[in-house]
């Protein structure tokens, strides 16, 4: 199910059929550096991941985490949605992709359009974004979309501070 369209991007709601993509995406060496290891190592760990967490969000919240595909292609190249977190008041924009696919504008893209989504289509007044001090290429994404660093945060669970970004500064 289509969710968000931009110039080259196709967003949609992520099915247990995406789980090699998953799989894949959730397995990176960066993903597991900068957002963290799920413990994904299957095509079994993946089918579940997808049912427990984002099929589970659709469901309970009406938004979740979306699969990003290229428009002309449709191959799939990253996620990008939206998250609500323990420990967070407001739900933050999540992206990652495929290495491959950086430094193409793509996760800006995918970030404005569901930004755009956020406060039209939901009524989202206050998005935020998290990020690890490190991940320099998310940063500069979510200042590109028109976040402002508001303070570190620890979230509930984590030995990690993290850069808490928000639409409101």
């Amino acid at each position: 199910m289509t969710i968000l369209e931009t110039e080259r991007l196709t967003l949609r709601k992520i099915t247990v059929d995406d789980a090699a993509f998953m799989l894949d995406l959730l397995s990176q060496p960066s993903f597991i550096q900068f957002i963290g290891d799920r413990g994904v190592r299957t095509l079994d760990d993946a089918r579940e991941i997808i049912e427990e967490r984002y099929l589970t969000a659709y469901e309970r919240l009406g938004f979740g985490i979306y699969l990003t595909l290229l428009r002309d292609t449709s191959i799939p190249i990253g996620i990008c949605g939206l998250v609500k977190r323990n420990g967070l008041d407001d739900v933050d924009i999540g992206y990652a992709f495929l290495p491959r696919y950086w430094s193409k504008g793509y996760a800006s893209e995918a970030a404005l359009a569901v930004l755009a989504y956020a406060r039209g289509t939901l009524g989202m007044k206050r998005i935020l974004g998290i990020t690890t001090p490190d991940n320099t290429s998310s940063i500069r994404v979510l200042e590109k979309i028109g976040l402002k660093f508001e303070r570190m945060i620890r979230l509930p669970g984590e030995n990690a501070d993290l850069n808490l970004f928000t639409t409101e500064g």
